[in-house]
């Protein structure tokens, strides 16, 4: 019960960043790669890098190969549930 305590803890620090809460809503309504999430953020790729490796290390993201980028994509689902209820008006 405790390792589920730690596991929902690394997600909501994961989450706890505005950056990253941007880029995980928009991962919830497709799969992107680091150059459109660059773009559609305004922010240097080496940000996004940043923040896409600590969402993949919490376990929130993957990232599938295709070709000569990666495609990443929500992979926990109490995150996406999360993020859907904060965007709720």
């Amino acid at each position: 019960m405790i390792d589920n305590y730690e596991k929902s803890a690394a997600v909501l620090k994961a989450l706890a960043h505005p950056m990253r809460l941007h880029i995980v809503a928009g991962l919830l309504n497709e799969p992107c790669n680091v150059s459109k999430i660059t773009n559609c953020l305004n922010i240097p790729q080496s940000s996004v890098s940043s923040q896409l490796a600590i969402l993949k290390a919490a376990g929130i993201i993957e990232g599938q190969r295709k070709g000569n980028e990666i495609c990443y994509c929500v992979s926990d689902e109490r995150a996406r549930k999360l993020v859907t209820i904060l965007n709720e008006e």
